[in-house]
C-alpha cells in the first residue's frame, strides 16, 4: 500500500482529531469567555457533491471513484490468480455513482494578546487505506495557526496547492505534489506578498520489498522527522513558489536476525511551481519535482525506497513528477479546464518488473454555474499505467457531477 493512502487517516484516527478539535474549541471559548466581545470569530462551510462517472475500461474498484493511472490494473496473469492487480479481468464499461468528495469544514479566528488564532478543521468522505472504497469520513485539515507558528495537518511546504487546476475528478494531476502532513511550522517572513516558511514533518515512506528472490517483512523505519522549506512570491500577475524537502527514509525487516537486517537512505528534492494569470480570470499553472525518496509527496505514485541489484540494500528511487494546466473562464457563468501531468520513477535493479514505473493523466471539462453556489459540469478524462517491464494499460471516463457549497 502506497504510503499516501496509509497515511491520509482512517475512520478511528478522523474521529479521534474530531475529539481533540472539539475539546480545544471548547477550552479556547472558555479561557477567553471573560474577554467581552473578544469571542471567536466562526465559519462553517463545505459542499455537498454527486458524481455520476461512465468508465470505458476499467480501475481498481476500490478506487473507481476518482482516475488515479497507479489503479489502473497491468498485471494480469490469470482469472483468480492472487498475483492480479485488482480490478484485473473485469468487463469494461462501468457506471459509478459517488457522494465521496462531499465536504464539512470549520474556522475559526480569535484575537489573543500574542495575535489572532486561526484554527481549521475539515474532513470529506473518501475512504482512503483500510477504508478504501468506502463512504467514510476521512480528515484533510486539523491545525491551529498562531503568529508564524502552525501546529497540525495542513498542507505540506513540499506542496503548492494554489496549482491545482479547476477540475472536477477527485484525485486530480498524478504528478503534482499532495500532501497533507501533520507538521510543525515557521513562517519567519511573511510581508510585502513574500513568504519563507520553515517546518518539520511526520515522517515515514513507501518500502519496495522487491523480486520474488527478496525476503519479505520489508517495513519503513522512521528515525527523524522530514524536513521542508518554502519560498514564495505573490503578485498581481501570480505566484511562483519553490520548495524543498530532506529525508532520513530508514528501512527494516525484524524477520532477519543478521546485521543487515536494517538500514538508511537519504533521501531529498525540489518542486518549482507557479500560476500565471493571463486574459481576465484566466491563468495557466505549471509544476515540475524532482528527487529520490520523495514519492510518498506525490499524489499518485509508486515507492520511496527499494532493493539495489544484488539486494543487500535500500536505495532512495529517483523520481519526476510535472503538470501543465489552464484554467479558462468563458464567462461568469462557464468555465473550462484542461491540462497533461505525469509521473516517472527509475526503477532499481531489485524491483520487480510488475513495479510501477509511469503514469499520464489528461483531463478536460465544460463547467456550468447557473446560480450562486452552485456548479455542474462534465470532464473527460484519460489515464495510462507502465509498468517496469514495458507492460501498460489505460483508462478513459467520462464523470458528470453536481455541487451545492454553503
Amino acid at each position: 500500500m502506497n504510503l499516501s493512502e496509509g497515511v491520509r487517516m482512517n475512520t478511528r484516527s478522523s474521529l479521534l482529531l474530531i475529539a481533540l478539535a472539539v475539546f480545544g474549541a471548547a477550552l479556547v471559548s472558555n479561557v477567553h469567555a471573560a474577554e467581552p466581545d473578544e469571542g471567536p470569530k466562526v465559519e462553517v462551510y463545505g459542499f455537498v457533491q454527486t458524481d455520476v462517472i461512465y468508465d470505458f475500461n476499467v480501475v481498481d474498484p476500490n478506487w473507481n471513484a476518482s482516475l488515479r493511472p497507479s489503479k489502473i490494473p497491468v498485471n494480469c496473469i490469470a482469472p483468480g490468480d492472487p498475483a492480479n492487480d485488482p480490478g484485473c479481468f473485469m468487463k469494461n464499461g462501468n457506471t459509478i455513482f459517488s457522494v465521496r468528495q462531499s465536504r464539512l469544514g470549520v474556522k475559526s479566528a480569535l484575537k489573543t494578546e500574542l495575535g489572532e488564532l486561526n484554527t481549521r478543521f475539515e474532513f470529506d468522505l473518501y475512504g482512503v487505506g483500510a477504508d478504501a472504497g468506502q463512504t467514510t469520513f476521512r480528515l484533510r485539515y486539523a491545525y491551529g495557526e498562531l503568529g508564524p507558528f502552525l501546529i497540525g495537518q495542513a498542507n505540506s511546504l513540499f506542496m503548492d496547492g494554489d496549482v491545482y487546476p479547476n477540475v472536477i475528478d477527485y484525485w486530480g494531476p498524478n504528478g503534482m505534489i499532495f500532501f497533507r502532513n501533520l507538521q510543525v511550522r515557521w513562517t519567519p517572513v511573511r510581508d510585502n506578498g513574500m513568504s519563507i516558511a520553515v517546518a518539520l514533518e511526520g515522517p515515514g515512506s513507501a518500502i519496495d520489498a522487491g523480486n520474488v528472490n527478496n525476503p519479505e517483512g520489508w517495513t519503513s523505519w522512521s528515525h527523524y522527522p522530514d524536513l521542508t522549506g518554502q519560498f514564495r512570491i505573490d503578485k498581481p500577475w501570480g505566484h511562483l513558489q519553490a520548495a524543498g524537502i530532506l529525508r532520513w527514509l530508514g528501512y527494516q525487516n525484524p524477520t532477519i536476525p543478521t546485521l543487515a537486517s536494517s538500514g538508511h537512505v537519504i533521501g531529498g528534492g525540489g518542486n518549482l511551481s507557479g500560476a500565471l494569470n493571463t486574459i481576465g480570470n484566466d491563468r495557466v499553472m505549471a509544476q515540475v519535482a524532482y528527487g529520490v525518496g520523495i514519492a510518498s509527496y506525490m499524489n499518485d505514485c509508486c515507492v520511496d525506497v527499494a532493493p539495489n541489484t544484488s539486494l543487500t540494500d535500500g536505495r532512495a528511487v529517483p523520481l519526476l513528477g510535472w503538470l501543465v494546466y489552464y484554467d479558462h473562464y468563458w464567462n461568469d457563468r462557464w468555465s473550462s479546464s484542461a491540462g497533461f501531468s505525469m509521473t516517472y520513477q527509475d526503477t532499481t535493479g531489485g524491483q520487480a518488473a510488475t513495479a510501477f514505473q509511469m503514469g499520464r493523466y489528461a483531463s478536460g471539462n465544460l463547467l456550468w454555474y447557473p446560480a450562486r453556489n452552485v456548479m455542474t459540469g462534465v470532464e473527460l478524462l484519460w489515464g495510462s499505467h507502465e509498468d517496469n517491464d514495458g507492460n501498460s494499460n489505460h483508462d478513459t471516463r467520462v464523470q458528470f457531477s453536481a455541487k451545492y457549497s454553503y
